[in-house]
């Protein structure tokens, strides 16, 4: 019986480039998964941020509402300043988030006018999109 004999050249090559591709992806996986826990991360922070500044602005209102069935005026209350229209506004802030509430009253009811979440943002540089030469 004749023995061929087996090269093992090309099958160890194919194995290094099978096992360099495996390496790779497994890395690339790894800083994938990794990126998304830190944007995870990142959104949960703000959303908890979000909802602490909704909660004092209930807070807010339950208070004005609480003092107009008392008979004082809801821009009594800490914060609260009243502007020319009538309307009574109290800002709250919180890192770089900012709610800003709006509450009027009307034939002894409260109305809330404005409920805005705002998140302060410095541009990085010039945002002039055109040159002056």
């Amino acid at each position: 019986m004749r023995h061929i004999p087996i090269k093992l050249g090309p099958l160890a090559l194919l194995l290094t480039v099978i096992s360099v591709c495996m390496t790779t992806l497994g890395i690339l996986a790894f800083a994938t998964a990794r990126a998304d826990w830190n944007m995870a991360q990142k959104y949960a922070d703000t959303i908890q941020t979000r909802y602490a500044l909704e909660a004092e602005g209930q807070r807010f209102l339950q208070a004005a509402a609480r003092a107009l069935e008392e008979g004082k005026a809801p821009e009594g209350l800490d914060g609260a300043e009243r502007d020319e229209d009538g309307t009574v506004w109290r800002t709250f802030r919180e890192g770089e988030f900012m709610l800003k509430v709006g509450i009027a009253s009307q034939d002894g009811q409260l109305q809330v006018v404005g409920w805005r979440m705002q998140k302060e943002w410095e541009p990085e540089g010039d945002l002039n999109l055109w040159l002056d030469d």
